[in-house]
């Protein structure tokens, strides 16, 4: 079995629900499991400001999927959830990344791994810092130690990310 960080974010069609429905199915992917999920946390988007705040936040998967495969089912569900890539850095109904895969380096045409921007995210590196601080990237930084040196003004506590009632 593998370990993928996934991140999940959105903002538009009811982001938080959309979310918080999402972690469900990430669970019922093929072979894969959700060991842990964040909270979430809501940010200012990054590239057009006239579109409205994301929603975001990260889970920790096991899985026997490949990368690619697993890309294939995560792009699946952002089309199944309405997912038009409309503009760059543009508002959307889902987006999910695969952040880290085990300590594997990634560098295909439709995937690279670690992802790019994490170092450099605060919407990525505040829920991911929540549920696997220690967590190393492949060149041995830590979650928690970049989450510190980056700048996460713009992200803040958006609530828990199971509905009433549930837990996880």
């Amino acid at each position: 079995m593998s370990r993928a960080w996934i991140g999940l974010g959105g903002n538009l069609d009811e982001p938080a629900t959309r979310l918080r429905r999402t972690l469900a199915r990430l669970d019922q992917l093929p072979d894969t499991r959700v060991i842990r999920h964040s909270a979430l946390y809501g940010s200012r988007p990054v590239g057009p400001a006239d579109q409205p705040d994301f929603i975001n936040a990260a889970a920790e998967l096991e899985t026997e999927l490949t990368p690619l495969t697993l890309l294939d089912e995560l792009q699946r569900l952002e089309n199944e959830a309405g997912r038009v890539r409309t503009r760059h850095w543009g508002e959307r109904t889902l987006d999910l990344d695969i952040l880290l895969f085990d300590d594997r380096v990634v560098h295909e045409t439709r995937l690279r791994i670690p992802h790019p921007e994490l170092e450099h995210r605060g919407f990525v590196l505040v829920p991911l810092a929540e549920i696997a601080p220690a967590l190393c990237l492949p060149d041995g930084r830590r979650v928690d130690h970049l989450r510190a040196a980056c700048d996460a003004t713009a992200v803040w506590y958006h609530g828990p990310a199971e509905a009433e009632g549930e837990s996880h």
